[in-house]
């Protein structure tokens, strides 16, 4: 284990830190004094109290437990580790509770994907991350991989919502045992290369008669898809880039610009498509789904020709969405979610 069993937030053990609207010694202890409803006088009595509720931590997302429990509930539920170190010094750390960790689409998608754990770096925890992960930077996000303690994503200071929801996406597309899995798949053909390269060169003359061989089917199969082309009831059957010529052309709805205004009205959606690129849009809650489609045949110039699928980025859940579907962004459940394009 990286620590022993000290517990965060044990007040009595660290360093006392003041500021003008935040006690650190009591806000582990007793989370309500960030309410801005609780207490003896009423909120028009304490402004100081309104002004510390927008600076709340994020309670509800937080692990209340050390840093090794943490990591052996995210282990246990095959999510990554999501990581903040915090300092009582830096504004920015409370800029990051006020903007980033109460933003709607960054909650929702912590609360399905991630375990988060928050700590100041004046505690008996936080020193010990920031000595392990050698941070000199504070405040800090990290992804920890929960199985090995890898640090695989960090980012410094003040971190956007939209960014950081954009840089997310492909700790979305499969938890840490799909990773280990997808590695260990990798292993067996890399270190095979040598033994297969030197297979290659002693059957070199057969693998020039093959090539020879797949010359002349390749030739034979053009010749093929041109007589599909000239008799229309002919029936060809063929692979890989031929079969683009006999794909049906889909027509999406048109696509109207961007919409701008009362963030009420709007929803934000990402995109991850298959060349790996990831772009966000807005849309209107009371929009068709089906303009999903439509903004991704305009940004993939090979969806003239081919057909491709939508489907949440959800770790887990198989989640296909159809085009037939006629309800809106609001009634769908779509808004601030994450989609993964792939071809069909």
């Amino acid at each position: 284990m990286l620590y022993g069993a000290s517990r965060m937030g044990i007040a009595s053990r660290e360093p006392s830190s003041l500021v003008a609207f935040r006690n650190f010694d009591e806000e582990m202890k007793r989370p309500e004094v960030w309410e801005s409803d609780q207490g003896a006088s009423s909120t028009s009595d304490n402004p100081r109290d309104n002004l510390a509720s927008l600076y709340r931590p994020p309670f509800h997302l937080m692990f209340h437990e050390p840093f090794e429990k943490a990591k052996d509930a995210a282990s246990v539920e095959d999510k990554w580790l999501l990581v903040n170190l915090q300092s009582t010094k830096e504004f920015s750390s409370h800029m990051l509770n006020r903007d980033t960790w109460a933003n709607e689409a960054v909650s929702q998608t912590i609360g399905t994907n991630f375990i988060f754990w928050q700590v100041y770096d004046d505690t008996t925890e936080g020193r010990k991350v920031c000595t392990y992960y050698k941070l000199d930077s504070i405040p800090v996000v990290l992804v920890i991989d929960p199985i090995t303690g890898q640090k695989m994503r960090s980012w410094c200071g003040m971190v956007q919502p939209e960014r950081l929801l954009e840089d997310l996406l492909p700790f979305m597309d499969g938890g840490p045992k799909d990773h280990h899995v997808t590695l260990s798949n990798k292993r067996p053909r890399e270190s095979s290369l040598t033994s297969r390269q030197k297979s290659k060169d002693e059957t070199n003359e057969q693998d020039e008669e093959m090539q020879r061989a797949v010359a002349a089917s390749m030739e034979s199969m053009k010749d093929s898809c041109g007589v599909a082309a000239e008799d229309k009831d002919a029936s060809v059957t063929v692979t890989g880039e031929e079969e683009t010529c006999s794909t049906k052309k889909q027509t999406y709805p048109p696509l109207p610009e961007e919409p701008k205004g009362d963030r009420n009205l709007l929803c934000r959606v990402g995109f991850r498509l298959p060349d790996g690129r990831r772009v966000q849009r807005n849309f209107f809650r009371t929009d068709p789904i089906q303009l999903l489609w439509s903004f991704c045949h305009s940004q993939l110039e090979e969806a003239e020709t081919r057909q491709f699928r939508l489907t949440q980025a959800i770790p887990g859940a198989s989640n296909s969405l159809d085009y037939d579907n006629q309800s809106t962004f609001g009634e769908s459940g779509l808004a601030n979610s994450m989609i993964s394009v792939t071809w069909d």
